[in-house]
């Protein structure tokens, strides 16, 4: 199992969009098969940064989700509300708890 992370910074005035678009497909994502999780984060000092922070099973379930129509449609909208190139990183998680 590992994380992914990716940063993306939008334009103001699509936020709202982008939110709206989030909500109808999250779903969609998590029950992607190999995907354990899927969270929504917001910057606390730019609200117009966000992170989305997902779980997967192995690396070729986040590659499988990458090449699906689920993801292409999910890209082709939310990445011309960007203000600037989105980040993304997969990390594995050396401790875990409170």
């Amino acid at each position: 199992m590992f994380t992914r992370i990716v940063k993306m910074e939008f334009q103001e005035e699509k936020i709202p969009q982008f939110l709206e678009n989030f909500e109808t497909v999250k779903h969609k994502i998590r029950n992607f098969k190999g995907c354990l999780f899927l969270e929504l984060y917001r910057d606390k000092r730019d609200p117009t940064i966000f992170f989305t922070y997902s779980k997967w099973e192995e690396e070729n379930a986040l590659e499988n989700y990458r090449n699906s129509e689920l993801f292409k449609g999910v890209w082709a909208t939310t990445k011309p509300m960007f203000r600037s190139k989105a980040a993304a990183w997969s990390v594995d998680t050396l401790f875990s708890g409170i």
